[in-house]
């Protein structure tokens, strides 16, 4: 059993080191039919809110996406937002975020962002031009304390895509998995506090960057 622990901890640790080292990097030139949809974005903030069964205060971090499709047909929207730390901690966006954390934020931002999204409640198109821009809030719960830096990977903003070998899963036969790779926004971020003083934690924006993922 711990032999088992161990490899398995080895297999994912490796994995996690290169998603987040060596990430591959989309075609210079798109093929024809491939599109990406028109992205701005706020760099990541923070809320506090009341929540949860001991209504205690918590932490959470949110970034609004500015959505416009300007490539001549309507787009199929299916996103996918994790936030992942230098510690290999990996959070899905929306994971343990109450309703009423969007509200806040909503709330903060409607003089700007009147029509305010959520990701999941999000429509699965976005219609062509500007008039049909989407802002959607996208939020997750605080992260490992422990993080000197995160990766914020936006996936669903184009249908580019590609298939690469695994670097370490096997299947039955031995051979190296394939695994299907989407066109992704990759934002980075360094931490700038102490984690005993989170609350004044300050994120220093590094690099956007498209990457397969």
């Amino acid at each position: 059993m711990k032999a088992f622990t161990c490899a398995a901890f080895i297999v994912l640790t490796a994995a996690a080191c290169v998603s987040w080292a060596v990430a591959p990097t989309p075609a210079l030139v798109p093929d024809l039919g491939q599109w990406t949809i028109d992205t701005k974005f706020t760099h990541p903030q923070q809320i506090f809110i009341r929540t949860g069964p001991d209504n205690k205060p918590r932490r959470f971090w949110y970034i609004l996406l500015t959505l416009t499709n300007k490539t001549g047909q309507d787009a199929d929207f299916y996103p996918k937002c994790e936030l992942m730390t230098d510690t290999f901690q990996i959070i899905p966006a929306g994971k343990s975020v109450a309703p009423d954390v969007f509200q806040k934020i909503k709330d903060r931002h409607q003089a700007k962002y009147l029509f305010l999204e959520t990701l999941s409640g999000t429509t699965s198109k976005i219609l062509q031009g500007e008039d049909n821009t989407k802002d959607i809030a996208v939020i997750w719960p605080d992260f490992d304390p422990r993080a000197k830096k995160i990766k914020i990977f936006i996936t669903g903003l184009s249908n580019e895509t590609a298939f690469v070998k695994h670097p370490v899963a096997k299947d039955k036969n031995g051979q190296p998995l394939i695994v299907f790779l989407r066109k992704t926004l990759e934002l980075t971020y360094a931490l700038e506090s102490d984690s005993a003083q989170r609350s004044d934690a300050n994120l220093i924006y590094k690099s956007t960057n498209w990457v397969m993922r």
